[in-house]
């Protein structure tokens, strides 16, 4: 089955909600179910923990680094400061990410009109 399958109006609301939204729930239902018989110090979280922030880090770094749409305007060193400074400022405020996210934001904006 593909997207263009069907030539009906409820044809692509199904496919999204069965590609998209029960493929996706399915694990994390199971992610619940067996999440919630470990404990968060055994290995297994561990791992999980670890794959989850090595993917989050990946694409920060990808928007960094490959930016899209109105960031590819804006120099690299400017995002380079925004994420480094939301880090610092992550730190600072007892590792608080919405501190860290909401300082980077800032320093992107207020470099972002700058340089216009």
């Amino acid at each position: 089955m593909t997207f263009d399958a069907l030539d009906t109006w409820w044809w692509p609301y199904l496919f999204i909600l069965l590609g998209g939204w029960l493929a996706t729930d399915s694990f994390r239902f199971l992610g619940v179910y067996l999440g919630g018989r470990l404990s968060e110090t055994s290995e297994v979280m561990v791992l999980v923990r670890a794959i989850a922030t090595a993917f989050v880090a990946a694409v920060i770094g990808n928007l960094i680094v490959f930016p899209g749409g109105e960031l590819r305007a804006t120099p690299i060193a400017l995002r380079i400061g925004a994420a480094a400074i939301g880090f610092v400022t992550f730190l600072l405020v007892r590792r608080s990410v919405l501190a860290g996210v909401v300082a980077a934001e800032i320093v992107l904006a207020a470099g972002i009109m700058l340089t216009m």
